[in-house]
């Protein structure tokens, strides 16, 4: 079945769901015995998600920053620790789909990291326009380039019309983390 596998999605938009989506993805993936690799951008890897994927024999997971806090309060320095991390974490995983150890790679906030600078680009779209036929590629975030755009099979945009953070109700452990 890893014949048909090669294509690449991208879940995008301002509302909630990209990354449960892509995790959703993910599950059905390992039930069918895929080995799917994980990375997660911009988040510091404490997400329930991970914990749970983290059960899977056949998931790797690949995730935190070295710096703590949103990427506008950042200073120079702090943002290129980051972007030094984030660059290690690309390598890490196009490593695991050159060695044959992945079918399926989830790159979580990977749009975002690309907008924000913090993260080589050039090396995300050479790996992406030569990745082996047979890898399965999954980008999230918001305002994806045109590149990555047209390189996509699958666009999904996730709209927010209401969401509980407008009225001040924060992040909800097993809920939104």
């Amino acid at each position: 079945m890893k014949n048909e596998l090669g294509l690449i999605h991208i879940y995008c938009g301002n509302g909630k769901g990209k990354t449960t989506a892509a995790i959703g993805l993910a599950l059905r993936a390992l039930g069918f015995g895929f080995q799917v690799v994980v990375v997660q951008f911009l988040k510091d890897g404490n997400s329930s998600e991970l914990k749970a994927l983290k059960m899977f024999p056949n998931a790797t997971v690949i995730s935190g920053k070295d710096v703590a806090g949103f990427s506008f309060k950042m200073t120079d320095d702090q943002k290129q620790i980051v972007k030094e991390n984030h660059n290690q974490h690309l390598k890490s995983a196009i490593e695991l789909c050159q060695n044959e150890q992945c079918d399926v790679l989830i790159l979580d906030e990977v749009l975002d990291a690309v907008n924000l600078e913090l993260i080589d680009y050039n090396m995300l779209i050479e790996f992406i326009k030569n990745k082996s036929s047979h890898i399965e590629i999954i980008m999230t975030g918001r305002n994806p380039k045109k590149e990555l755009v047209d390189l996509a099979d699958y666009i999904s945009n996730v709209t927010k019309e209401k969401h509980p953070y407008d009225q001040g109700i924060k992040a909800r452990g097993g809920i939104e983390i």
